[in-house]
Order: C-alpha cells, then sequence, then structure tokens
C-alpha cells in the first residue's frame, strides 16, 4: 500500500501541473482510500477534503455525496457519530437525485462498531 501512496502521489504532482481538476480529486480520493486502508484515518480525511473542495467547485455532484459518505465513515470509525451523520445527510439528497442507489444504501444502513 505504501508504495501505492508513492506512485499516487507522483501521478497527483504530474495531474497538477497539467490542471486536470477531475483527475486530481479522483487521486486524491485514491490516497484517501489508501490512508484509511493503512488506518491512518486523519490523513486519509485531509485528502478526502482536499478531493471535496475540488468536486464542489467542478460540480461533480455524484463524486461529491460519494466523497461525503466515505469522510462520514471514517468520523463513524472514529466514534464522532454526530460528525459522521452530518456527512451522510449532506451526502443522501444528492445520492437520491444522483441514482446512486448503492451509496445511498451505504449511507442508510448502520455500520457495525
Amino acid at each position: 500500500m505504501r508504495r501505492a501512496l508513492g506512485y499516487y502521489e507522483q501521478a497527483l504532482t504530474l495531474i497538477r501541473q497539467v490542471g486536470d481538476q477531475a483527475k486530481a480529486a479522483a487521486t486524491l480520493t485514491n490516497i484517501g482510500v489508501a490512508y484509511k486502508a493503512l488506518g491512518e484515518r486523519q490523513k486519509s480525511l485531509g485528502y478526502f477534503e482536499q478531493a471535496l473542495t475540488i468536486l464542489r467547485r467542478t460540480k461533480q455532484r455524484a463524486w461529491e455525496a460519494v466523497t461525503l459518505v466515505s469522510i462520514g465513515q471514517i468520523y463513524a470509525d472514529l466514534g464522532d457519530i454526530q460528525k459522521a451523520l452530518n456527512y451522510y445527510r449532506q451526502a443522501l439528497p444528492t445520492l437520491r437525485q444522483e441514482g446512486e442507489r448503492i451509496w445511498e444504501t451505504t449511507t442508510l444502513l448502520p455500520r457495525p462498531q
């Protein structure tokens, strides 16, 4: 996983140089997922939040909602249920509007503790 992170970081540098916002957001999300898998939730949050900023600016609503769910899941893992619910509530209307049924279900189902 650490090796993958190195490649993602290299890719992110190049993507930023060419100014591809969609790919930058996707790469930031992938880095966030990798840090989450490594159990480094705070780092993961930082990358998801960077991706979220780009996704909102570029109006990629479905991916914005999915990223909100991912952030909510991290807060749930950290035991901050109120913050998690806040992110889920932000995501749910867009998930429904965009027809993202799998992610909608993920948002509605309780997570095992």
